[in-house]
């Protein structure tokens, strides 16, 4: 399977994830799903510089191993350069070649002079500087989009915030890149305002990278250079357009190559550094993992940690959700956008919590309408009686577990009412509640198992 996440939904992920779980064949998959990986595989083969890797183990065991492997290549690096240091001092002194040892020594100099050590990979990076962003960024009152007698978008009321960081998601044609259009003017609403404010530039990185595809014959350095000849950098500096390539990995030939000459991945990675170098306050994403290689999706993520504005993110990357925003906009039906606090996975925690109190309450129903009657083995069996520490575990599950849902629904008060400002403090809050809803889904199921003994 060549990449198959990537026009896929979040939900249709989910199933096909779930399918290959319990698929008893081979799987030979190309993705950059981490999740994914994470979730399918037990091998990863790596193709680095025309050379093969293989690591036994998912994509969590590749990274620990791989940066084994780098850590313990820069060390040898070291001590070979450290030794090689002290043999040329040698040598400098001008020793002659008059014993067998010396002679040796000096042919030993000569191959580690050429012995060549892997490099690791280069890194890119991302470093321009942005601009002053004001209190007022975008403010949509009412937005309402139909096509063809289908509402995509209804009533939808939002203040963005100058460090917000949203993420949008929802099944195929929901309307999550109608909306995007719409917040940059592409499209019109059929009802409803929408107000920027005086400072706010927009960097749209869209879905399908149309400009690229105007500008097939121009030369990726004239593309570039179409923006901005030169670029201030975050730390004041000022690079020209070619050295901002070569930091995102685009070789001197690629840079004067034109762009139909590129792959899918460097066209997408090229637009992507076009959209950056025009210096934007709010940048929109639209499915931005689509084609770009894992490397430069762990810099982005970085860069956007780090990124002084607002970010809007329309992505089904669950990894890469969890690590860029703390606030999850889902489409629902009708075309309502519903607001969930935290990232991708405590937004999941949510939808399973719902439909657990779903079935829960399904389920007490039908045991309420079934005839109660008693049959002979209920008057012989006799329940298993509490042991003394399950009643002690019993009796201090019954105090934790409403001070944890208090301390739960405390935090979501917070989060919804009085979001901090710094990100940094959002995705710390955001996971703690997420490791809070899981530790009080074990404690109540721990809490009915021990109740049904007693009763």
């Amino acid at each position: 399977m060549d990449e198959p996440t990537n026009h896929l939904d979040a939900l249709s992920v989910e199933w096909l994830q779930s399918y290959l779980k319990r698929f008893r064949g081979a799987l030979l998959l190309i993705t950059h799903d981490r999740y994914f990986l994470d979730q399918v595989t037990n091998r990863i083969i790596e193709i680095d510089r025309g050379d093969l890797y293989s690591y036994s183990g998912n994509y969590a065991y590749y990274l620990e191993k791989k940066a084994e492997s780098e850590e313990s290549a820069a060390s040898s690096q070291r001590k070979h350069a450290g030794v090689l240091r002290r043999e040329l001092e040698w040598l400098k002194r001008g020793p002659k070649a008059r014993s067998t040892k010396q002679k040796a020594r000096i042919d030993r100099i000569r191959d580690m002079q050429g012995q060549e050590f892997k490099q690791t990979q280069g890194k890119v990076e991302i470093t321009t500087a942005g601009r002053r962003i004001g209190k007022k960024v975008i403010e949509l009152n009412n937005l309402s989009k139909s096509y063809d007698e289908r509402t995509l978008i209804k009533d939808f009321t939002y203040i963005f915030n100058p460090e917000d960081r949203i993420g949008i998601i929802g099944s195929n044609g929901a309307g999550k890149s109608t909306l995007m259009d719409i917040i940059t003017g592409r499209v019109k609403p059929d009802s409803g305002t929408l107000e920027l404010g005086s400072t706010i530039h927009i960097g749209y990185f869209d879905q399908h990278s149309e400009d690229l595809n105007l500008n097939e014959n121009q030369r990726a350095i004239d593309y570039l250079k179409s923006v901005a000849e030169l670029v201030k950098t975050a730390d004041g500096s000022i690079i020209t357009a070619s050295q901002m390539l070569e930091r995102f990995l685009f070789t001197p030939n690629q840079q004067y190559s034109p762009i139909k000459m590129l792959s899918g991945g460097e066209r997408r990675r090229l637009f992507l550094l076009q959209v950056l170098m025009s210096a934007p306050n709010v940048l929109i994403l639209d499915e931005p993992t689509n084609d770009l290689d894992v490397q430069t999706l762990g810099v982005l993520e970085e860069y956007l940690e780090d990124f002084n504005g607002c970010v809007i993110v329309v992505s089904h990357d669950r990894y890469f959700l969890d690590r860029t925003v703390d606030t999850i906009f889902a489409f629902e039906s009708g075309g309502v956008l519903k607001q969930y606090p935290g990232n991708y996975s405590v937004y999941l925690d949510y939808k399973k919590a719902e439909e657990d109190t779903k079935r829960n309450e399904t389920q007490e129903k039908k045991t309420s309408t079934k005839p109660k009657y008693q049959t002979p083995s209920d008057s012989v069996t006799k329940p298993r009686k509490l042991s003394f520490k399950e009643k002690q575990e019993y009796e201090k599950l019954e105090k934790q577990i409403p001070e944890m849902e208090a301390q739960k629904e405390e935090l979501e008060k917070n989060l919804y009412n009085n979001p901090p400002s710094e990100y940094s403090k959002m995705k710390q809050l955001t996971e703690h509640l997420g490791q809070l809803t899981q530790e009080i889904d074990t404690a109540t199921e721990r809490w009915l198992e021990l109740a049904e003994l007693i009763n």
